[in-house]
């Protein structure tokens, strides 16, 4: 102890330099992976001795048995692991050497993931939704999908199990500590270099003998050339006519000549086409004129119309809108069937897009134009009811497929034409005159009303301010309900309008059936409008007996009668 008394002694000196000397060799943090070196082997532990600590780690020897590396250690050897605690409560250094292991394995994966380098594994047991792959030179466990295992659908792997093989990186979970991997694409990258050397032999414009039907979906059909490689043709160049399913053209197992269409390096894809090794048959349009009548075969039935062959191949479209000239929603489901021939009329050629189209209804007279020749505006005709809405009936005229639209404002003159619409059913007749007719909007109105004399007409020759005889029909709050003498229509007199006096105003004071008299007040023969009013026919009395029956004197005995005359005498001097 003599040593550390004087601290400046040059013995002292050494001692310290010494030991900061060793201590620089070896930083100790904690969170690092350190290299231990073994110092002892028990039954049940491994003491390391690492260079810097106070004391020897410890490591569970079913720790060092779990990482498979218990068989192979001696006194001596260097394990690596990971330093959790330089001291816990008891004093005693953590270490963990599974988990050095593990992490280190991660950096392995991590680097192999950014350099885009295949790692070698093999698959231990399998999982929900695919396997577990152990890392064969770090023992990491990494999950491979389903979907990833191989490139055609396997249901047994038992083939695959503990084998070392190649499998891809294919997403890290750095958080977690989840590595997700492939072997799918390890054997589609070797696929793709092959399949590469096979495409180029192909070039557009080339013809691919006896390819054979391999399969086909909806959207085309699949052939095999030379059982090296499989070639798409898309419905729409397997014919020039309409087809729904490759299935109604091809049999598995056929043989087909192909022309090469299309040739895609990045993807590996080789494109054919059948139809193309045949004429066109759109170059016969030149055959077909405008406007005039052909028969066309139904071949394929959509929602919006129908697709007809005027020849073998030469495809026209015949829309919904064409079919009928009085259907408002026609469908060309429920009329026709594939295979149908049916007339038609081509109203549309366009070379450039490749285009025809056809009309159906206009092989038939347009009922329209018909019904403005055989009954005008203004004529009258006899209809039969074929359908009745709330405001209004439908006839059908004559022999024509169309319907005549009848408001129920156009059934009567009087007031309440609902209560009219509900006296008539279906298969009522009625004659009825043309009001109007819309051909390009296809409507066609009618009117019952307009067959009768209009009630109305008796105030042609009456004038406002002209008193006529009204019979009570009955009274409400609102006033007094009344019929013109000689007229079947129906009036309102309002309660404000029965006497000048408030009092007389009454609509109570009526029983019904009583006769009075009542002056016109208003008359509108364009707006079939009448008001009637006992209270102006008083006040046309009242002034009629004023004028008749006043003196022109009256008035003079009243004071200041004469201050007018006085004043206009003044201001003449």
């Amino acid at each position: 102890m003599e040593i550390y008394k004087d601290i400046q002694s040059p013995a002292s000196k050494e001692f310290i330099e010494l030991l900061n000397t060793q201590l620089s060799k070896a930083k100790i943090e904690e969170g690092k992976i350190v290299e231990g070196k073994v110092a002892k082997i028990t039954e049940k532990f491994v003491f390391l001795f690492i260079e810097g600590l106070k004391s020897e780690p410890v490591i569970d020897v079913n720790e060092i048995k779990n990482i498979k590396i218990y068989e192979n250690i001696k006194v001596g050897d260097k394990i690596s692991v990971l330093l959790e605690r330089i001291e816990d409560r008891n004093g005693e250094v953590v270490v963990s050497a599974s988990k050095a292991q593990k992490i280190k394995g991660w950096y392995q994966l991590e680097n192999a993931y950014e350099k885009n380098e295949p790692i070698m594994g093999k698959i231990t047991s399998k999982c929900k939704g695919g396997v577990i792959v152990e890392h064969i030179d770090t023992g990491s466990l990494m999950f491979c999908p389903g979907s990833q295992v191989s490139d055609k659908p396997l249901k047994d792997i038992s083939h695959l199990m503990n084998e070392p093989q190649k499998f891809a990186l294919i997403k890290l979970d750095k958080v977690r500590g989840n590595a997700c991997v492939s072997r799918r694409q390890i054997i589609s990258s070797n696929k793709k270099e092959d399949k590469a050397k096979i495409v180029d032999k192909y070039k557009v414009g080339d013809v691919i003998k006896n390819a054979i039907v391999k399969g086909y979906s909806s959207f085309g059909c699949f052939f095999d050339v030379n059982s090296e490689l499989d070639v798409l043709v898309h419905l729409q160049e397997i014919s020039y006519s309409r087809i729904n399913h490759p299935d109604e053209i091809f049999n598995i197992g056929e043989k087909h000549d192909l022309l090469v269409i299309s040739v895609d390096k990045e993807k590996l894809q080789v494109g054919c086409s059948i139809k193309q090794l045949s004429p066109d048959p759109f170059e016969h349009i030149s055959n077909y004129e405008l406007n005039k009548p052909y028969k066309a075969t139904v071949v394929k039935i959509m929602d919006f119309g129908a697709f007809c062959e005027l020849e073998p191949g030469l495809s026209t479209l015949l829309h919904s809108s064409e079919l009928s000239w009085t259907k408002k929603n026609p469908s060309a489901k429920k009329m026709f069937k594939i295979g149908d021939e049916i007339e038609c009329v081509i109203t549309e050629i366009d070379k450039e897009k490749r285009r025809v189209a056809i009309s159906h209804r206009l092989t038939k007279e347009n009922p329209y134009e018909v019904m403005e020749k055989k009954y005008p505006v203004g004529s009258e005709v006899e209809g039969v009811v074929s359908n009745i809405s709330e405001y209004a009936l439908y006839l059908k005229i004559d022999n024509l497929e169309i319907d005549a639209f009848l408001h129920c404002n156009d059934l009567t003159y009087g007031k309440e034409p609902e209560e009219e619409l509900k006296k008539y059913n279906k298969g009522s007749k009625l004659k009825v005159k043309v009001l109007e007719i819309k051909k390009d909007q296809q409507k066609i109105r009618v009117g019952l009303k307009q067959t009768k004399t209009d009630p109305f007409d008796w105030f042609k020759d009456k004038k406002v301010n002209e008193t006529i005889t009204v019979k009570v029909v009955s009274s409400n709050n609102k006033g007094l309900i009344v019929k013109p003498e000689g007229c079947e229509l129906e009036f309102l007199i309002k309660k404000s309008q029965i006497a000048i006096s408030a009092a007389d105003a009454r609509p109570s004071r009526f029983v019904g059936s009583e006769r009075i008299d009542a002056a016109i007040a208003e008359i509108d023969m364009n707006k079939r409008k009448v008001t009637l009013s006992i209270k102006l026919l008083e006040e046309l009395k009242n002034k009629e007996a004023v004028s008749k029956f006043s003196s022109p004197l009256s008035g003079k005995n009243l004071p200041f009668s004469s201050l007018s005359d006085d004043l206009e005498k003044k201001q003449k001097k």
